[in-house]
């Protein structure tokens, strides 16, 4: 790569949500900083790993990690991902871009923060009233109500942005 800016890829799935930052090298490209859903766990987050939220929470996390080891900036590599405004990919950005990586992007491409923090998960398991049971099996099984969620992400964020080290 001729910038010698690391990449930020984002890989999501239908359970789990990887962000990485990698630097390019002749003999294999290097990562430099990583976060995935499933380490959200550790910071208290009951909800899935593949969510708006837990996308955000993964992206915050990642480039926490990515300043602590000195990284300011990075290339977003979407690679043959279909980019979608306000998706899941555009919510990850917004998590490194809050924890302080520069990233060019389009602001228009960002999710807005009520999106972020589940208010409309919230909303609809409130629409839904005794058929969010069904619905939103998962979060209960995970003892969170949906109608709880946006308190919820605000703890686990206030907990990755005050933790210390990995």
């Amino acid at each position: 790569m001729l910038s010698r800016t690391p990449r930020l890829v984002v890989r999501p799935g239908s359970r789990n949500i990887t962000a990485q930052l990698i630097s390019y090298s002749l003999h294999g490209d290097r990562v430099l900083a990583s976060a995935h859903s499933r380490e959200l766990g550790k910071y208290g987050w009951k909800g899935p790993g593949s969510n708006i939220p837990a996308a955000y929470l993964v992206g915050l996390l990642c480039g926490k990690r990515a300043m602590e080891k000195k990284q300011k900036k990075a290339i977003f590599d979407l690679g043959f991902q279909a980019p979608m405004k306000g998706g899941r990919i555009f919510t990850v950005l917004k998590g490194t871009l809050d924890a302080g990586l520069e990233v060019p992007h389009a602001e228009d491409a960002l999710p807005r923060e009520a999106r972020i923090r589940g208010e409309h998960l919230s909303k609809y398991a409130g629409l839904l009233k005794g058929e969010s049971k069904k619905m939103f099996s998962k979060y209960f099984k995970r003892k969170l109500d949906p109608a709880e969620l946006p308190e919820h992400f605000e703890k686990v964020r206030k907990k990755i942005m005050t933790s210390k080290g990995k």
